[in-house]
């Protein structure tokens, strides 16, 4: 199926700049909120205890706290999930509870004698804080190894690189898990990492590598800070849409990068911008495509899949927009960064 006729020729490199603007906008603005409210981790990565019940009518919040302090909750906070009518309220609470056997039913029945009405614990879960620490660890580890294995596979398919940018990876890789060792900040560690992963890069030459690697980067800064800005929760379900988006994002990259090698070899002395341009055109109608009917099933998921996937579809709904966009207006426009070795002369092709 093809939505975009053939012969379509939108000059999108011409665009860039005002692509790049958007996209600084967008992440200063994700810093911004991130800086000013902090990073509002969710119980997977901060510890502590959440609880979903269900009341038969609607109670008060205060009434809900008195419930709670009967089994020694502190710190707790109620909010009230779904419709009005549903009558569903998910409570969080600093500290860990004890919520072996037993502790729903006496919390079920507290709730019921200070409420006045019949409640249901829906769903417990607890998590310590030093079990958060070690997630909110490995979620940062396994976006920056995600990135660098991405950028050592786009290295092999299209320039036919595998050794420099495996002993990189290996190099950089052994760096970080060494310095975490004397107690380096994670996330700064994973910063540097990634800057000098870029200018290697740079100085080797690997034009596509460093296009998917800044893509990826832009896609996760901007989904991130859509995150805070919206006031959803950092949890393992936003690090798994995370990759996901990573990987999706990377798909579509792929495609516009293979389309970019065939017309480099087919029409040898036309320009990086004009075989760019030519290749983003050529895989429109697939990008569109498969971009919509992605986008439209997590929209769906968003309003219809109730709240335990909603930081998720959230998560990938600004991650498909803003993958899409970053592989014809970050991505590809990173080649033309490297010198245009072809030929100046501009081969009309037929």
């Amino acid at each position: 199926m093809e939505i975009i006729k053939s012969g379509t020729r939108i000059d999108f490199v011409r665009l860039r700049y005002f692509a790049y603007g958007f996209s600084w906008l967008m992440i200063l603005m994700g810093i911004v909120s991130l800086i000013v409210k902090g990073p509002q981790f969710g119980i997977d990565f901060a510890g502590g205890t959440l609880i979903q019940i269900k009341a038969a009518q609607s109670v008060t919040i205060d009434a809900i706290k008195k419930g709670l302090a009967e089994v020694n909750l502190e710190g707790t906070t109620v909010q009230q999930i779904g419709a009005a009518s549903d009558n569903g309220y998910l409570i969080r609470a600093e500290t860990p509870a004890d919520t072996g056997k037993g502790f729903s039913e006496k919390l079920q029945a507290d709730m019921t004698a200070t409420t006045g009405q019949k409640v249901e614990v829906q769903r417990v879960e607890m998590v310590g804080p030093q079990v958060g620490k070690d997630l909110r660890t490995k979620a940062l580890y396994a976006m920056f190894y995600t990135m660098v294995i991405l950028a050592i596979y786009i290295s092999g398919r299209f320039e036919l690189k595998w050794g420099a940018p495996g002993v990189l990876a290996l190099f950089i890789f052994a760096a970080v898990y060494l310095f975490s060792m004397f107690g380096v900040s994670i996330p700064v560690l994973i910063f540097v990492a990634l800057a000098i992963t870029l200018l290697m890069f740079w100085q080797l030459r690997l034009k596509y590598a460093m296009g998917a690697t800044v893509a990826t980067i832009h896609d996760v800064a901007i989904t991130v800070g859509a995150l805070s800005l919206f006031n959803f929760e950092f949890s393992l379900s936003v690090v798994a849409a995370l990759l996901t988006l990573a990987g999706f994002s990377l798909n579509d990259t792929i495609v516009v990068f293979d389309r970019i090698r065939e017309n480099t070899k087919r029409y040898p002395r036309l320009p990086t911008r004009d075989i760019i341009n030519r290749s983003i055109n050529e895989t429109l109608s697939r990008t569109i495509l498969t971009s919509f009917t992605a986008w439209m099933t997590v929209i769906c998921l968003y309003f219809l899949g109730g709240d335990v996937t909603r930081d998720f579809a959230f998560s990938m709904i600004v991650g498909i927009f803003i993958g899409t966009f970053s592989s014809i207006y970050v991505a590809s426009p990173i080649l033309l960064m490297f010198k245009d070795e072809k030929p100046s002369a501009r081969a009309v092709p037929a």
